[in-house]
């Protein structure tokens, strides 16, 4: 967990002249082999610390209904060599982060845990990371991110109503060690942030075999991501959103394969929507046993999901007005009853 930092001037010079293929190259070559007691691992981005390349996602631990269930769960997922953990101030109403605290509480330092702020203003900010970090039973954040980067002026708003100035003393005090943002809606807003006057440690955008073919976050922002040494953690993998909308099956494919295409991808972490012990199984064996695609793999895949893909019928996550969270939803003025 504690790593030292890459030095931004040490990367930029080591990756000049490099091709985005090669940077991409790079980050999987950097993966750790599996073990029987362990997971293979990734650097993420300029923070220089291994993470598991398979994440527990916050939300879906949280809407467990046995409580004692989904800290079982978490915990077995430690034991496992899952260190990654997800979270979000907003999730069920702060259910998930209370959970994922009692989870974690006396093996903290096996964790790399990361949630998300949802106000964008400074007051907001700070009062969103007092809330999490009772929540979560610890006195800092490894990663902060601004969550739902999804409206066109959130870019915008996070540097000019004070959420980044919150960030930046919260990481001076100690809170926090690394600040990152997420999104799901449309590339080209990721694209605004990474352009802001900040060099974000990480950035959290749909990764999955849909997303290559429309609106693709892989495509246009995770090569501006290592160009510039953010570490990418990819989420929906298996299409996110409603259960309807979730795409293996309709499209005659395996979880295995839509796994195996998102961590051939150059991302440190890929969270899962993991929410039983059966599934914490099988996703463990999948990381265990991962060996990246072959270009020829990827594209065949690819082809077999073309006409499907083409329109994010499979997305909505990138299609739909709504997002996740009533309280970011509040901020923009949208109904939420």
């Amino acid at each position: 967990m504690d790593t030292p930092l890459h030095s931004r001037r040490g990367f930029v010079r080591g990756a000049a002249g490099l091709s985005v293929a090669a940077l991409a190259g790079r980050v999987l070559a950097q993966t750790s082999p599996a073990s029987a007691a362990g997971i293979p691992t990734r650097v993420l981005g300029r923070t220089g610390v291994r993470v598991s390349i398979i994440g527990i996602g916050g939300w879906h631990a949280g809407a467990m209904r046995d409580d004692r269930e989904a800290i079982r769960m978490m915990q077995t997922a430690i034991g496992e060599g899952v260190n990654f953990f997800d979270n979000a101030w907003d999730y069920l109403d702060g259910r998930a982060e209370e959970l994922m605290g009692k989870a974690i509480e006396d093996r903290r330092q096996k964790v790399f845990l990361m949630t998300k702020v949802c106000d964008r203003d400074y007051a907001g900010a700070m009062k969103h990371l007092e809330d999490s970090l009772r929540r979560l039973r610890t006195d800092y954040i490894d990663l902060w991110q601004f969550h739902e980067i999804c409206y066109d002026n959130d870019p915008e708003w996070v540097f000019e109503k004070g959420g980044i100035k919150a960030a930046l003393e919260a990481q001076r005090a100690g809170k926090v060690r690394f600040i990152g943002f997420t999104g799901h809606k449309d590339p080209r807003i990721h694209l605004k942030m990474l352009a802001k006057p900040h060099d974000w440690d990480a950035a959290q955008m749909p990764v999955n075999v849909m997303d290559a073919l429309f609106r693709s976050f892989q495509n246009e922002v995770v090569p501006e991501c290592l160009k510039k040494n953010v570490g990418v953690i990819g989420m929906k993998g298996l299409g996110g959103g409603h259960p309807e909308a979730r795409f293996p099956s309709k499209a005659g494919l395996s979880v295995e394969e839509c796994y195996q295409y998102c961590l051939s991808q150059p991302v440190a972490t890929q969270v899962m929507g993991i929410s039983s012990l059966p599934q914490l199984k099988q996703n463990v064996a999948l990381a265990r046993a991962f060996r990246p695609m072959t270009p020829e793999q990827k594209q065949a895949l690819l082809q077999r999901v073309k006409e499907a893909a083409s329109d994010g019928r499979h997305e909505l996550f990138k299609t739909t007005q709504r997002f996740d969270g009533p309280h970011h939803r509040r901020q923009h003025g949208f109904d939420v009853g």
